[in-house]
């Protein structure tokens, strides 16, 4: 898929098929999180694959925007290990950068995925801590449910002219 045919059609994928997720799309998917650009190269990030059925129908009790988790055949937490930062402050947007690179990643190998925030919400952070057995060091940053899309996705464009300011305000 063409880089940017791959930016403008992906969209966030609520609905997933029961299709099992071929194991070697998501690891070719996470290297793509970890090729994400990092403040200093940092790379302060750690993912956690989830594909346990109990595990992925039990993240919507804390997360009240992560039902799909009950569908999706897999889901990826990126985390924080803010230790590991060069610049601190930066692991925010660290890991926002690497699930972009996820979601991207997995959309252009034919799988339908959907950011849920977790980080700042302490009840979000709390819940994958307790679920997952995360150690205080780790901040859970986002979850990406994820599978065969069951829904369409196509070419929307969002450009907004007068969002854009040359040279000053």
């Amino acid at each position: 898929m063409d880089a940017l045919d791959c930016l403008m059609t992906r969209r966030s994928i609520r609905t997933f098929t029961a299709q099992l997720v071929d194991p070697e799309l998501v690891r070719a998917a996470l290297a793509a999180a970890m090729a994400a650009p990092s403040a200093g190269n940092a790379q302060p990030w750690h993912f956690v694959l989830l594909t346990d059925r109990a595990l992925l129908d039990r993240v919507p009790d804390f997360h009240p925007y992560a039902a799909m988790a009950r569908q999706a055949r897999a889901a990826v937490l990126v985390c924080a290990e803010p230790a590991l930062e060069k610049y601190p402050g930066y692991w925010p947007l660290d890991c926002a950068a690497a699930t972009q690179n996820l979601l991207l990643a997995l959309h252009a190998q034919g799988l339908g995925a959907v950011w849920t925030g977790v980080y700042p919400d302490a009840a979000r952070v709390e819940g994958f801590r307790k679920l997952l057995g995360i150690p205080g060091s780790v901040v859970p940053h986002s979850f990406v449910p994820l599978g065969h899309p069951d829904m369409p996705s196509g070419r929307v464009d969002r450009y907004r002219p007068e969002r854009v300011h040359a040279e000053v305000w």
